[in-house]
């Protein structure tokens, strides 16, 4: 098995190459599903960023409130890194046991779904492969002030806020463009998924697992016979 990062930017679609990722079988880890999980109530990163941010991050049930903390770490930069340097230890965690898990149910590949894999490179080194969801930046700013309902002014300093997506481009090994139609972007998933299953990546690997289980099988097989007779 072999780890894929995927990436993209703001507003890019990486949604959209996730939904037919997941239509075609594929083991997918969304990183802010477990950004998310890690900070529930009680919990270690919890804990630390009430310590350090403050009770006025709360909801009344005592949750964090994701875009009051959203907005702090937004405008500070130093912020940021603070809150990184608290959640990133326990999502790397997360995502390790969820890799352990399909590695176990026998998967090709898993897919890592980390919107910032580019920016704090230290996690490409464990990607065999990188993917980006791209679009034009025209395309980009449009789709963002759409769906987010933001002025020209305020969705150009959320897309200054992340790596280009032109210098994401320059980093990945694969590139999903998605300025198009929804059946142009299908069409290029269906065919790295076809290109990543017919892969000979670790295939050495592969054949020594596989031939230390099949050697472990027959040993068992024999002492087993030779017990019962």
């Amino acid at each position: 098995m072999f780890l894929v990062g995927l990436s993209g930017g703001i507003a890019s679609g990486k949604s959209t190459v996730v939904a037919v990722l997941r239509e075609l079988g594929c083991a997918v880890i969304d990183a802010d599903v477990i950004a998310r999980e890690v900070v529930q109530p009680h919990l270690k990163a919890y804990q630390q960023i009430v310590r350090c941010f403050g009770p006025e991050i709360l909801q009344e049930s005592g949750e964090i409130n994701r875009e009051a903390l959203g907005n702090i770490i937004f405008s500070h930069p130093e912020k940021r890194r603070l809150l990184n340097a608290i959640t990133h230890p326990e999502i790397q965690k997360e995502m390790l046991k969820q890799v352990l898990k399909y590695f176990v149910l026998g998967y090709r590949y898993v897919i890592l779904d980390i919107p910032l894999l580019f920016e704090t490179k230290g996690l490409t080194k464990f990607m065999k492969h990188t993917v980006l969801v791209y679009c034009d930046p025209q395309t980009q700013l449009a789709r963002l002030r759409k769906r987010n309902g933001l002025s020209q002014a305020e969705a150009e300093a959320r897309i200054a806020s992340q790596l280009p997506l032109d210098e994401k481009r320059r980093l990945a090994t694969h590139v999903i463009d998605n300025s198009g139609d929804r059946e142009s972007t299908r069409q290029q998933v269906l065919r790295l998924h076809a290109r990543l299953e017919d892969s000979l990546d670790f295939l050495w690997a592969r054949l020594v697992v596989g031939t230390a289980v099949a050697a472990l099988g027959g040993l068992l097989y024999l002492l087993l016979q030779h017990f019962i007779s």
